[in-house]
């Protein structure tokens, strides 16, 4: 069997943003974090607030490890209408163009479909210009500079 045909989509949550599979969930942190180091100790924990906030979860995984996650939420906004926005989109740094990313995208592509949302939207790092080029393979632009101003 080929490394595509082990790998298989994993919900972690399910629509009404139950987490459904809380084993992976834990399984998620190391990969997680090589996107977000600063994510606490509790990894569990905070997942749960954010899931508990309005994010939904899949994973990427073979029989035993996590090898890519996506954390997203449905959104509806005055510009987009309604959108399907992903807030972390990662594959395990040693699975790297094996297709994990792509079965990522494809996985929520379907689901905002399913949702009758008119857009996938996610925002990248300026530095992470490997990640940009992953993501004009995939069919995005960019259409928008995003601002940010700390508070703290």
């Amino acid at each position: 069997m080929d490394a595509l045909n082990a790998m298989k989509t994993l919900p972690i949550t399910d629509h009404h943003r139950n987490i459904i599979e809380p084993e992976w969930l834990a399984r998620s942190a190391v990969v997680h974090r090589q996107l977000r180091p600063h994510l606490p100790a509790d990894y569990v924990a905070r997942m749960q607030e954010v899931i508990a906030g309005g994010a939904e979860m899949v994973v990427v995984a073979d029989a035993e490890h996590v090898l890519g996650i996506s954390v997203f939420r449905m959104l509806d906004r005055t510009f987009n209408g309604r959108e399907m926005y992903c807030d972390d989109l990662v594959a395990d740094d040693t699975k790297r163009s094996t297709g994990v990313g792509h079965m990522l995208v494809a996985y929520m592509e379907a689901l905002a479909r399913e949702r009758a949302c008119k857009v996938l939207t996610l925002d990248s790092g300026a530095q992470r210009q490997q990640a940009h080029k992953f993501y004009f393979r995939e069919g995005f632009t960019i259409t928008a500079f995003h601002f940010v101003k700390p508070l703290l």
